[in-house]
């Protein structure tokens, strides 16, 4: 892909996790890269240094609605064309809903799915500028379709963004505007941290393959969404290893 061919894409919470290997796995793939979180990393300086052309970061926390409109302006007058959008930005939790503070329920929820909707209409808006259609990927969970003790306002605003999905692909789809899901099971990360050995330990024992999925298993699933050309929207992809069958 040449210079004058790029195209850019978003990706919400990049800077650490999934996110990160996101970033990396599409400017590898040759497209510009715009993300942002609430704190930089020693990785995404990393990244800025070594490709200051195609890559952009913005310190932005996504409980400001606000911010949401701000991103995709600031992306499309950088590098013109935005073609795709990944919603993967979100807040865990780790407490039983009686135990949780209501200002703690009303963040996540604006963060995880409020902020999520509101971005992605402005992606869609520019997208449908352009003529040129494109590709959404959400990140979703497998709390999204099985119940965790601890995690009902995660999973609330997970199993909306499944939902969010399929409806926003039947308004699309027409427009060549492709919108899926993928929902990882646990793996090493911030969001499973939050888990205890003995709770790992169970969903470990509960899992078909006897083990906790890696990034690398969702990198082939995203690349197909994302970069491959198929005629697949609306759909929630599982990645778990059969933990949720």
């Amino acid at each position: 892909m040449t210079m004058e061919q790029k195209k850019c894409i978003i990706i919400s919470g990049g800077s650490r996790g999934l996110g990160l290997e996101l970033v990396k796995f599409c400017l590898n793939k040759g497209y510009s890269v715009v993300t942002f979180a609430r704190k930089i990393t020693n990785e995404i300086e990393k990244i800025m240094s070594s490709n200051s052309e195609d890559f952009l970061f913005q310190i932005v926390d996504l409980s400001d609605v606000k911010m949401a409109k701000s991103i995709v302006d600031i992306a499309s007058d950088k590098f013109g064309i935005i073609y795709g959008l990944v919603n993967n930005a979100a807040i865990a939790q780790d407490n039983l809903l009686t135990h949780t503070r209501d200002d703690e329920i009303h963040r996540i929820i604006t963060v995880n799915l409020e902020s999520q909707i509101v971005l992605t209409k402005y992606v869609i808006r520019k997208m449908l500028i352009q003529g040129l259609g494109g590709r959404i990927v959400n990140i979703s969970s497998i709390a999204s379709i099985r119940g965790y003790s601890g995690l009902t306002v995660y999973s609330a605003t997970k199993a909306a963004i499944n939902a969010f999905t399929r409806t926003l692909a039947q308004e699309v789809g027409s427009k060549g505007i492709l919108v899926n899901a993928i929902a990882p099971g646990f793996f090493e990360s911030d969001m499973s941290s939050v888990l205890t050995k003995e709770q790992l330990e169970i969903i470990i024992r509960r899992t078909p393959t006897l083990k906790l999925i890696k990034i690398e298993d969702i990198l082939p699933v995203f690349n197909l969404l994302m970069f491959e050309d198929i005629n697949v929207t609306g759909q929630t992809f599982l990645i778990d290893g059969g933990a949720s069958i």
